[in-house]
């Protein structure tokens, strides 16, 4: 029987959130990622880079948005030894500069997604999902991309509802 995966991509330390730079012991993507689980017993797996960006705010986005523009694929610390056993991937990560950060295309480009549901959870301070969800549906034109849930990441500690009323409704 095919399983459930939640794929994450989260950062702890300085974050922009609600309006403010403040620390984080963990990441809002993690928390909706851990929310997930929760609620759908599906297996977690950590995006995780080899070189971390900085845990200071303003220096990490000035990385990732180096990144961004040099269409770069950070090397990441493991990848799952593979998906076969999974149909639906959940997709946890935050908004970094209108779409997903680069270490999350790393992983993505590493797979073939073709006939697996991509469900894509996406935390930001205001921004929506960016245009991640077409950005992956450029990607894997085969999978089968389910709706995106936004969710803002100053507020993920009350967002279980909401994940739930996504998880259960698409």
């Amino acid at each position: 029987m095919a399983q459930a995966l939640i794929a994450y991509y989260s950062r702890a330390g300085e974050n922009y959130v609600g309006g403010k730079i403040r620390r984080l012991e963990v990441g809002s993507a993690k928390v909706a990622a851990q929310m997930l689980h929760g609620l759908t017993g599906a297996d977690l797996f950590e995006i995780k880079q080899a070189e971390p960006y900085s845990d200071d705010h303003m220096t990490c986005i000035e990385e990732a948005k180096r990144d961004l523009e040099a269409d770069a694929r950070p090397a990441l610390s493991s990848y799952p030894e593979s998906l076969d056993g999974y149909d639906t991937i959940y997709l946890a990560y935050p908004n970094y500069w209108g779409t997903m950060p680069m270490a999350v295309w790393a992983f993505l480009e590493h797979f073939d997604f073709t006939g697996k549901a991509i469900r894509p959870l996406c935390t930001n301070e205001g921004s929506g999902m960016g245009r991640s969800e077409s950005d992956i549906r450029r990607l894997y034109p085969g999978a089968l991309l389910g709706e995106g849930l936004s969710i803002i990441g100053g507020e993920v500690h009350r967002a279980r509802p909401a994940i739930k009323r996504w998880v259960t409704e698409s």
